[in-house]
């Protein structure tokens, strides 16, 4: 490809654009380290439709999600070779949508449905991305700062606003405060002007406290439905949102005593951790308490729903916005270069990280790129 540093301004940062790539490329399923390969020769896309823009990859960060897909996904389904991962920052370096120019420093996602269709992702030095798919770069915020927000940040707000209906001055509980999504539902809540108590272990309450948490609970201590049950909040919640995806059904089944009438469970989405006879006798528990029991056998007199990211424009406008007002911050727990994406799985397999793992897909990423 022709190179297109122009010095013009909305060229800024933007050279030549090769026609092969570095990219890891999911060749069969597994875990990370069995269906990852780190490939060389990946064309770059030079294509664009109506809508799209080609992006430089600084940054991508890494989700549950992309393991998942992995080692779970059939063929017909997740089609090899793919790039995987869906949360990205970089530079515009070719567009053709109005709403983004040559040298524009960007942060967006590649939702599921579309890295499944196109097989184009985030861990690859170039891809191509809806610009609605996009927003602009705080100045005062770096590539991997900013690569993490997406899909953790569209998850927690979709579950806040778009299901609940969270109301300034109600009282929130977040289930999983620590984790990526929990993180920033609880900046949100207090953005929102709601008062929120989180749930994580003992050596996490310093953190999540810092996010602006006003109450914890260790969730290691005891049951967190026989603790609330027994000191329910007052006022009770509003919204339960449990950013985790617990499986075992007790803290929905129990909510009535620490819930308001019209209150509501959200959920991120419960799975199974692994396909054994345990597991399968507390998912159907959960398939009857939350979706079979009528109210009238005793079932929970609270709703329950689960939110699925869809990635609206709007959301991620809103977003943006309380990230530029300094609302909402991006938490990193650890970065890792571009040829130690397997040790970043790694560390993100292991559920301890306190933020986003992040990859630098571009190693000349500073703190202001």
């Amino acid at each position: 490809m022709s190179g297109i540093d122009t010095g013009r301004p909305q060229d800024r940062g933007v050279s030549e654009i090769p026609s092969k790539q570095r990219a890891w490329h999911v060749v069969k399923r597994g875990k990370p380290s069995e269906a990852l390969v780190l490939a060389s020769d990946v064309p770059v896309p030079s294509k664009l439709a109506e809508g799209e823009v080609l992006v430089k990859v600084r940054a991508a960060a890494l989700n549950p999600v992309g393991f998942k897909i992995m080692q779970l996904a059939p063929g017909f389904i997740a089609r090899k070779p793919y790039v995987p991962e869906h949360d990205l920052a970089g530079v515009v370096v070719e567009s053709n949508d109005p709403a983004f120019s040559n040298g524009d420093n960007v942060y967006g996602i590649i939702h599921v449905q579309l890295n499944l269709k196109t097989r184009l992702g985030a861990l690859s030095q170039y891809t191509r991305v809806p610009a609605c798919n996009l927003v602009l770069k705080p100045e005062n915020l770096s590539a991997v700062d900013v690569a993490g927000i997406p899909l953790a940040a569209l998850t927690a707000y979709q579950a806040l606003f778009d299901i609940a209906h969270l109301e300034s001055e109600q009282c929130l509980l977040v289930n999983g405060g620590s984790s990526a999504v929990g993180a920033f539902a609880i900046q949100m809540a207090k953005a929102k002007g709601c008062k929120v108590t989180a749930t994580a272990s003992a050596k996490n309450e310093e953190f999540v406290r810092g996010l602006g948490a006003d109450e914890f609970l260790d969730y290691t201590k005891a049951p967190l439905e026989s603790q609330l049950s027994e000191n329910p909040p007052s006022p009770k919640f509003h919204v339960i949102f449990d950013a985790v995806g617990l499986l075992e059904p007790s803290l929905y089944t129990k909510s009535p005593a620490y819930t308001t009438a019209d209150g509501i469970y959200v959920s991120t989405g419960p799975q199974p951790k692994a396909l054994n006879a345990r597991e399968m006798k507390t998912t159907a528990k959960m398939m009857w308490e939350v979706f079979l029991r009528p109210r009238w056998l005793g079932g929970t007199k609270r709703k329950w729903r689960v939110v699925s990211m869809n990635p609206k424009k709007q959301d991620l406008d809103a977003i943006a916005q309380m990230v530029s007002e300094g609302k909402v911050r991006p938490l990193i727990d650890s970065v890792f270069s571009f040829q130690d994406a397997l040790k970043a799985y790694e560390k993100l397999k292991t559920g301890r990280a306190k933020g986003k793992v992040v990859v630098e897909v571009d190693d000349s990423v500073d703190v202001n790129g």
